[in-house]
C-alpha cells in the first residue's frame, strides 16, 4: 500500500511567486515535494497538507478509535456525544483520558480528549498537569518514522489530542514549557474532520497565518516559532466529525 500522497502538482501551487499563498510570507517547495517551507518572522514552518494517502490516513484513524463492543459498521461515523464520559469506554490502542483543568479558582474539562505516549522517562507538564508516558504502539512508531523523511529530529514522545466536533478546541497558547528545551521542533499530524490551525504574533496579534489540516496532514514548527508566535484550534460549529493530532516532541530535561 502506497504510504504518501502524490499531489505534486497541487502542492507547488501554494507557492506563488515565492511566496505562500496570498500571504506575505516567503515559502518555497521541498525537495520531497509534498509539503512547502514557509518563512515567517522568527520561526519556519513546514505545510504538508496530504502527506498521507486517504486509505492510510483512514487506517490510522479508525486504530485510534476503536473500542471494545463497538458493533456499527463503521467507527468514524458514531456519535461521541451521545456517551456521557467518552473515557470510560475499552478503547483498544489509545488510552484516551478527559482531563481537568483549573483556570481562575474554577475547574472543568478540557474541550477535547488526550493521550501522552513516549520513551519510559518522559514525563510532561503543561497547564497544570502531569504527564505519565505510554508505551509507544506500533501504530505511532509508524508514523514517527515517516516524520523521519521530512526532518532529523528522532522524537520521543507525542501528544494525543482528540476533537470529537467542532465543539471541541484548543485556546490560544505556545508549545514554549522548559523541558521542550530551547527552540522546539514540534511535529504535528492529523487525521479525520479539517480544522483551522491559526497563529499568531505574541507582540502584535494582527499578524496571523490560517492553515487548514486536512485528513492525513503534516505540520512542522521549528525555529524560534514558540518563543514568537501562540497558534489555536479554534471553534467550528459546522463540523460534525472528529479529527485526532498527533504533536510529536522531544522531552530534554524529563521529570522523574
Amino acid at each position: 500500500m502506497d504510504l504518501f500522497a502524490d499531489d505534486t502538482e497541487q502542492v507547488a501551487k501554494l507557492v506563488r511567486y515565492g511566496r505562500f499563498a496570498d500571504t506575505p510570507y516567503a515559502a518555497r517547495l521541498d525537495t520531497d515535494h509534498q509539503g512547502v517551507w514557509i518563512d515567517v518572522p522568527n520561526g519556519a514552518l513546514y505545510y504538508a497538507p496530504y502527506f498521507f494517502v486517504p486509505s492510510a490516513s483512514d487506517a490510522l484513524l479508525r486504530q485510534f478509535l476503536q473500542f471494545d463492543g463497538f458493533e456499527g459498521t463503521d467507527i468514524l461515523a458514531f456519535d461521541w456525544r451521545s456517551v456521557a464520559n467518552v473515557a470510560d469506554l475499552a478503547f483498544q490502542n489509545i488510552d484516551w483520558q478527559q482531563d481537568r483543568i483549573t483556570l481562575y479558582g474554577k475547574t472543568h474539562n478540557l474541550p477535547r480528549l488526550t493521550a501522552w505516549y513516549g520513551d519510559h522517562d518522559c514525563v510532561y507538564r503543561y497547564s497544570g498537569l502531569t504527564l505519565t508516558p505510554k508505551p509507544w504502539t506500533a501504530e505511532l512508531d509508524f508514523i514517527r518514522e515517516q516524520l523521519a523523511t521530512v526532518c532529523t529530529c528522532r522524537f520521543n514522545s507525542v501528544l494525543l489530542n482528540w476533537y470529537r466536533d467542532g465543539r471541541d478546541h484548543m485556546s490560544w497558547h505556545a508549545d514554549d514549557e522548559v523541558e521542550l528545551g530551547y527552540h522546539p521542533t514540534i511535529a504535528s499530524v492529523s487525521f479525520g474532520a479539517t480544522r483551522r490551525f491559526v497563529l499568531r504574533r505574541r507582540d502584535d496579534h494582527t499578524q496571523k497565518l490560517i492553515l487548514p489540516l486536512y485528513h492525513g496532514s503534516v505540520l512542522i514548527m521549528a525555529g524560534a516559532l514558540q518563543q514568537h508566535w501562540q497558534h489555536s484550534v479554534p471553534k467550528q460549529a459546522a463540523v460534525r466529525t472528529s479529527r485526532i493530532n498527533l504533536t510529536f516532541r522531544t522531552i530534554h530535561s524529563p521529570f522523574g
